[in-house]
């Protein structure tokens, strides 16, 4: 949806902003959230409201996050148009989204946006570590980034991203957006992926810290196998206890194996 002429502030670089603009995009991305009544819908970064707008339209009420300051009042303005929206002006890494739910006297919260490229992984992590409080989340992103989140083992782009997000959510990439859709246009295609937290009593996870220490370190030099990566995070012992050869590279072991891996790990360690 195209913004109004009162209301088109430029795109500013280092905040990674790209407006989308394309109104059959935005519909399929409606769509695919599908709001329902009831639901805590939390946009990050609305920029000029292509997607608040529709929103606000099919549910009536949202919530926005916003950093740059100079979009807020017009946007204000243009949303009590469509809907009830509340701006929260801040860095989306600051706030918490699990006391966000609590004031917003919801069981779980919808987080919907448009994430700057720059600090789509940062937000993911954000995300999972509120993931308790999190329905479901619907994002556009860099299309490489959600590759790789979804991103099978033995894959060149199966990475720790991969194995973070899928360990704890079903990563389901919906579709892709060519640069035209935004304004000013990005040199890459992004896509839209949809993330739903697994049951906790399925992802099996006895020692979280230490989960992501295994997956960070395992990851850290791609090049080397996991005997070597793992040194003094965990032995070869372990490794071959979980059923894994200490001669295989990370990119080779699926993230039910890294949960098992992670798991003897902190067992014999605690």
């Amino acid at each position: 949806m195209n913004a109004s002429p009162a209301f088109q502030p430029g795109a500013k670089k280092h905040l990674g902003q790209n407006f989308l603009h394309d109104s059959a995009v935005i519909d399929r991305i409606v769509q695919a959230i599908a709001p329902k009544a009831g639901d805590a819908l939390v946009e990050i970064g609305p920029g000029q409201g292509a997607l608040t707008f529709p929103l606000l339209r099919a549910h009536g009420a949202l919530t926005a996050i916003e950093f740059d300051r100079d979009i807020i009042a017009p946007l204000s303005a243009r949303a009590s148009e469509h809907g009830t929206l509340r701006l929260i002006n801040a860095n989306v890494l600051d706030v918490d989204f699990t006391a966000l739910a609590a004031e917003l006297n919801a069981p779980r919260i919808r987080l919907v946006g448009n994430l700057p490229y720059n600090l789509s992984s940062p937000i993911l992590f954000h995300a999972v570590d509120h993931l308790a409080a999190i329905q479901d989340m619907h994002f556009m992103l860099q299309k490489e980034v959600v590759e790789r989140m979804a991103a099978e083992p033995g894959s060149k782009v199966y990475g720790r991203l991969s194995v973070m997000l899928q360990a704890v959510c079903h990563v389901v990439p919906l579709f892709v957006v060519p640069p035209h859709a935004f304004r000013p246009a990005p040199k890459v295609d992004s896509a839209i992926v949809r993330l739903a937290p697994r049951d906790p009593a399925s992802i099996g996870i006895a020692h979280p810290k230490v989960f992501a220490h295994v997956v960070r370190a395992a990851f850290g030099q791609r090049r080397k196998t996991l005997r070597n990566a793992l040194n003094g995070v965990a032995s070869p012992e372990q490794i071959i206890a979980t059923g894994l050869k200490p001669e295989v590279r990370a990119e080779q072991v699926s993230v039910a194996e890294f949960i098992d891996l992670a798991n003897r790990v902190g067992r014999e360690t605690a």
